[in-house]
């Protein structure tokens, strides 16, 4: 987990950075919908190489997005519950930001 503040802004950074890849939208979404999944699972469903799923799962994990635990010689991943908060939060503030600063300037041009 990252040691960053849920809000800061290298969380957010770190967030939007992890989501930018298909794969791991892909991986991520897969998680919240049908719960934890190890890793030979989400190989099986993913279309890459284990490595590379071990790989974006890190990345996932370091966004705060996944939590893991080991069973044995097996990783097991969940989606956090929480997970994707500051980016929503983020998104909600400027989201209104730049709807107010639009509807203004179509006022401009009225």
């Amino acid at each position: 987990m990252m040691t960053n503040s849920p809000n800061s802004p290298a969380t957010i950074d770190a967030q939007f950075k992890a989501l930018s890849d298909g794969t791991r939208r892909a991986l991520l979404e897969y998680l919240v919908r049908e719960g934890e999944q190890s890793v030979h699972a989400l190989t099986a469903i993913s279309g890459v190489s284990q490595p590379m799923v071990s790989r974006h799962m890190a990345k996932l994990k370091r966004a705060a997005l996944v939590t893991a635990r080991r069973a044995g010689r097996e990783t097991w991943y969940s989606a956090r519950a929480k997970g994707l908060a500051p980016v929503v939060q983020w998104m909600a503030v400027y989201g209104a930001l730049w709807s107010q600063r639009f509807t203004a300037l179509e006022g401009i041009g009225e």
